[in-house]
């Protein structure tokens, strides 16, 4: 009788998750670029699930994203860095950061992640990139490289 049971929630499981009209979407990409002093990754990955429940289509959406700036100096250079400004326009999602350093870094590369839900960063999105460090600064452009 258990296994009977059993089988039935099974059977029953199985032919609920067959009548969904779930549509299941994922976006990846990597976007590159480089200036003379410093270099930057942007890596985007999006999730979209169309579906149906009750006659009523829903959708939802959720992305995570890693932004990664590095120095490409010297590291006696790099630990001269006093002061460091930097930014990131990928016109759905942006992000800022500002440091003060105390004392000489000891990681030229810097990291800004999160996630949640809204617009989508665009598979030809051209993201604007602005670096301040002491008395320098620096702008270039990262683009997919997957295109």
């Amino acid at each position: 009788m258990k296994k009977l049971l059993i089988s039935s929630v099974f059977i029953v499981i199985v032919a609920l998750a067959g009548c969904s009209n779930e549509e299941v979407i994922n976006y990846e990409y990597t976007f590159l670029g480089e200036g003379e002093s410093w270099e930057a990754e942007y890596v985007y990955e999006r999730t979209e699930i169309w579906d149906e429940e009750e006659g009523v289509k829903t959708y939802t959406n959720e992305d995570d994203f890693e932004f990664k700036l590095t120095y490409k100096g010297t590291e006696k250079d790099f630990q001269s860095i006093e002061k460091l400004e930097f930014s990131y326009d990928a016109g759905a999602k942006a992000g800022r950061r500002s440091t003060e350093f105390n004392e000489p870094p000891k990681d030229s590369t810097f990291t800004i992640s999160g996630g949640g839900t809204g617009a989508k960063v665009q598979e030809d999105a051209v993201i604007q990139v602005e670096v301040k460090w002491d008395d320098f600064e620096e702008s270039f452009e990262l683009i997919n490289h997957e295109k």
